[in-house]
């Protein structure tokens, strides 16, 4: 597929590059962290957010002990139906827009402050209507956002720093979720829990304009050959992207991979008040240990994992995070106390950043450099959608278990099933076949829509 001649170019665009190839010069490593930063902004609102959820059912009032797990699920729903439909329809859409920033960053800009709107909306909400409403409303402005951003990076990486620049994204979205979770803790600790949510707005805000001032636009925007957007946007959703068999499973893996990690992460809070007992200074204290902890387990695998990935192929490292996220879980779940929690935590760290270096860049590997706003799109639906079903998934355990045991056994349970995604998800990344990437360049044709 031909891309548009009217697209407006930027110095040093790889301008002589083919449709549909992957750049040949290497960026500097200041532009690669410059393309990665706007992850750090995007993570820092998604654990703020759902920490400050949690805090405000458990503690504020919002919800009674024996419904938290029935209202996370009900909240979830049109956050998860809304992340599955825009992003991969918007990143399609980019794949064709032609403007003078690129065809990226029109959609960042706009999602981003949008975001900002939303996010206060959060902030001063004094029920969960009100909760519930603006969590959907930044759902579709998020997404605008995620889309197009997700094929951005691959637009302006050479296969050689694939490895390297998919170390850095796993980093920066390690970095946004202790940001804000962080911002969260800090907000409990002065009782103003509005403040974590105008902090994270303003880390949002910081790194999409650090992306969109300091960034290239990238490759040029693909040819409508005179469709209407409407049947652009519907392209995302066409079926042949079901002939790409190995790039379907492995967003599966991703789906369940994630699903596992978010049931600890989302559920901590609740886990701690009530398998442990804690009260929400204490609680959430303990969780700023536990991020710190999972952060050094983080920060220790992430790079080594990209490299050995480089070397040994990126299945084998995915099959091997996957074994230590679950045996994380697993020991979260049957803690007597908060020391052996830590064990768990330091686990399931590992295998996060572990796979944060790798998946990204099996996936890049897969892509059509051409379309992947569409293709990005839609994986990241798996990242988007895997904390929601995650949240809805154990939210109804939570509640189920707690009715038949009594109240402390329910997140144990939750934790047990965030375990078993892991297997699953292992299994799922069975079918995928990887790319042989001896080559400096690997052909990635458009699929024509």
């Amino acid at each position: 597929m031909n891309v548009t001649d009217t697209a407006r170019e930027s110095p040093g665009d790889p301008t002589s590059e083919a449709d549909g190839e992957r750049p040949t010069t290497d960026l500097p490593i200041g532009h690669l962290v410059r393309i990665s930063l706007y992850w750090l902004g995007l993570t820092a609102i998604d654990g703020a957010v759902g920490l400050f959820v949690q805090n405000r059912l458990n503690y504020d009032g919002f919800a009674d002990a024996s419904e938290i797990g029935r209202i996370l699920f009900i909240l979830s729903i049109p956050v998860a139906l809304l992340s599955i439909l825009i992003q991969p329809t918007v990143g399609a859409i980019s794949d064709y827009t032609v403007s003078r920033w690129g065809r990226r960053k029109p959609y960042i800009v706009f999602g981003s402050l949008l975001d900002l709107v939303f996010l206060a909306g959060i902030a001063t909400a004094n029920n969960v209507l009100i909760l519930g409403v603006f969590a959907a409303l930044l759902a579709i402005s998020t997404n605008i956002a995620r889309g197009p951003f997700q094929g951005y990076v691959p637009d302006l990486i050479a296969e050689r720093q694939v490895g390297m620049a998919s170390a850095l994204v796993g980093m920066m979205q390690i970095l946004g979720n202790v940001t804000g979770f962080l911002l969260v803790t800090i907000a409990v600790a002065l009782d103003r829990m509005e403040f974590a949510i105008a902090a994270v707005a303003i880390v949002e805000l910081i790194t999409m304009i650090a992306v969109v001032v300091r960034v290239r636009p990238g490759v040029r925007p693909l040819d409508r050959a005179g469709r209407s957007w409407v049947a652009i946007a519907k392209t995302a959703w066409a079926t042949d992207i079901l002939r790409e068999r190995s790039y379907v499973w492995l967003v599966v893996s991703r789906f369940f991979f994630l699903m596992g990690g978010s049931m600890l992460v989302n559920l901590v809070i609740t886990y701690l008040k009530q398998s442990h007992s804690m009260i929400q200074t204490d609680a959430n204290a303990t969780n700023t240990v536990l991020l710190v902890v999972v952060v050094i387990a983080n920060l220790i695998a992430i790079v080594p994992s990209a490299r050995i990935s480089d070397r040994i192929g990126r299945k084998p490292v995915i099959y091997a995070s996957c074994i230590v996220g679950a045996s994380g879980l697993v020991i979260a779940a049957v803690a007597p106390s908060v020391a052996l929690l830590f064990v768990g935590a330091f686990l399931f760290g590992a295998s996060a950043g572990t796979f944060l270096a790798v998946d990204w860049a099996l996936i890049t590997d897969l892509i059509p450099r051409a379309n992947s706003g569409r293709y990005m799109g839609l994986s990241n639906v798996a990242t988007s959608s895997s904390t929601v079903f995650a949240v809805m998934t154990g939210g109804l355990t939570l509640d189920f278990v707690n009715a038949a045991f009594g109240e402390g056994s329910g997140p144990r349970a939750a934790y047990l099933l965030g375990a078993a995604y892991y297997i699953v998800a292992m299994i799922c990344l069975r079918p995928v076949v990887e790319p042989d990437r001896r080559s400096t360049t690997r052909e990635a044709a458009a699929i024509a829509a």
